[in-house]
C-alpha cells in the first residue's frame, strides 16, 4: 500500500514539473513575442513621427510653397518618370550615393548623376531644387522621412539629393502620395512670390544651372 502511494506522488511530482517546464516555455515564447510587438509598434510610432516632423517643420529649414502654375491649377506630385535626380554622398559610407540612387531608379526616378558631396559630413539629408522645379522637389521629397528641402538659385529641372548621416531608408512606397494628387505644403512654408530670388545661395549642381 506505501509502494502505491509513494508511486501515485511520484507521478504527480512528475506531472507537476513537467507542467512547471511547459508553462516556463510558453511564458518565454509570449515574453519574446511580446518584446517583437512592442518593438514593431514604437518603431512604427517612430518613423511616423519622423515624417510628420519632417512634414511640419522641414527641421526648422526656410522652404517654398508649392504654388499654382500659370494656369492657376493647383500643385500636384509629378510622375516620378519625369523628375531628373542627382544623388550626392555626404558621408563617409562608400557606395552611399550609388545604392540610394538605384533605390530612387527602381521607383522610376531619372537619376542623371551620382557622385559625392563636397563635404562628407552631412547629418541631415538635404533636397535642393530651385524657383523652376518646386513641385519635383516635392515629389522627391514625399519618398524621404528625414529630409528637408533647401532652395538654391538653379535654373534647371534637376533636383539635387545629399545624404547625410541621419539617413535610413527611402519612405515606404505606400506611404507616398500618388502621382497627380494634390501636393501637401511644409507648415510655415514661404509663397514664391516672396522669395528674392537674387538672396538665394548659388547652385552647386552642374546639371541644374
Amino acid at each position: 500500500m506505501q509502494q502505491y502511494t509513494d508511486e501515485r506522488q511520484a507521478r504527480r511530482q512528475y506531472v507537476h514539473h513537467r507542467q512547471m517546464r511547459i508553462f516556463s516555455v510558453l511564458a518565454a515564447v509570449m515574453a519574446v513575442v511580446l518584446i517583437v510587438s512592442l518593438f514593431t509598434f514604437f518603431y512604427s510610432i517612430s518613423r511616423g513621427n519622423a515624417k510628420e516632423a519632417q512634414t511640419q517643420t522641414n527641421f526648422g529649414a526656410s522652404v517654398i510653397c508649392p504654388s499654382e502654375d500659370q494656369n492657376k491649377n493647383q500643385p500636384l506630385y509629378e510622375q516620378n518618370g519625369n523628375v531628373q535626380v542627382s544623388v550626392y554622398n555626404g558621408t563617409k559610407s562608400v557606395g552611399f550615393a550609388k545604392a540610394v540612387g538605384s533605390a530612387l531608379q527602381n521607383r522610376h526616378f531619372s537619376v542623371v548623376s551620382v557622385s559625392n558631396f563636397s563635404s562628407r559630413k552631412v547629418e541631415r539629408t538635404a533636397i535642393y531644387y530651385g524657383m523652376n522645379n518646386i513641385a519635383q522637389a516635392y515629389t522627391v521629397y514625399a519618398n524621404f522621412t528625414d529630409a528637408k528641402l533647401v532652395m538654391d538659385n538653379r535654373q534647371g529641372q534637376v533636383v539635387s539629393v545629399v545624404l547625410g548621416s541621419t539617413f535610413n531608408n527611402l519612405a515606404n512606397k505606400e506611404s507616398v502620395p500618388a502621382p497627380g494628387s494634390l501636393i501637401k505644403s511644409v507648415e510655415g512654408c514661404t509663397p514664391p512670390s516672396k522669395v528674392d530670388t537674387k538672396k538665394l545661395p548659388a547652385t552647386f549642381e552642374q546639371n541644374a544651372a
